[in-house]
């Protein structure tokens, strides 16, 4: 009986696998996605039944790759193999998303920035800040996040940025930071931090393109709401 069990096990598996490789994830629930996913890191368990506990939990497919790995194991079936998979996951789209924004002109392709920023900051427990340094061309050369618990430290901020920005040859700054509450309005510090920023950067002639907020599924950007 158990062998039974494991050959339909097994046969599912491939048959998920198959269906993937016809027809990528088109059409496909989150569940069917996680199961997928969750495949690779856990053998010889339904991943099925993990999959809709997790998005019982989680809600969504992008509050699973959100959580943190200790509420993920929670989860019956998650070890912290599995949650470090999860985590891995969100991190390899993180990057892939940075290395597309290298030899980009920036500042004309202001969403592509925005999405990076989305995954990097989005679903985060505590406030983050993201500095991204340009040169001359608008061109990315590097990416930075300074950790932190508020974001209204006017006077530690913008002299962390003008060190960056100098140390990097930078030419120009866009800044982020999330909002774990999901408000996407700026607050009265955030506009206070964005102006001490711009005005410290533009003593040594570097330029502030943009500040963008991140907050629940969507972002908020200084520039496009004329703040900047």
């Amino acid at each position: 009986m158990i062998d039974t069990k494991k050959a339909t096990y097994v046969g599912h598996r491939a048959r998920i696998k198959e269906k993937y490789e016809k027809s990528g994830l088109g059409g496909w629930h989150d569940y069917e996605v996680l199961e997928l996913v969750l495949s690779y890191a856990i053998a010889r368990k339904d991943t099925k039944c993990i999959a809709k506990e997790l998005l019982g939990k989680f809600k969504t497919l992008n509050s699973v790759l959100d959580a943190d790995i200790k509420d993920l194991q929670v989860i019956s079936g998650i070890s912290k193999h599995s949650a470090l998979f999860l985590k891995l996951l969100k991190d390899v789209s993180a990057l892939y998303l940075e290395k597309g924004l290298h030899d980009r002109d920036l500042l004309s392709s202001p969403q592509i920035v925005c999405d990076y920023l989305k995954v990097v900051l989005k679903g985060l427990s505590d406030e983050e800040f993201c500095m991204l340094f340009l040169n001359g061309r608008n061109q990315l050369i590097e990416i930075e996040t300074l950790k932190t618990g508020t974001v209204n430290r006017a006077v530690v901020f913008p002299r962390k940025i003008v060190e960056r920005a100098l140390y990097h040859h930078a030419v120009s700054v866009i800044v982020a930071h999330n909002h774990p509450s999901g408000a996407l309005e700026p607050s009265a510090e955030d506009k206070d931090v964005t102006r001490a920023i711009k005005n410290a950067l533009q003593t040594v002639e570097i330029a502030l393109l943009d500040h963008v907020i991140i907050g629940g599924n969507g972002y908020l950007s200084f520039k496009s709401k004329g703040f900047i």
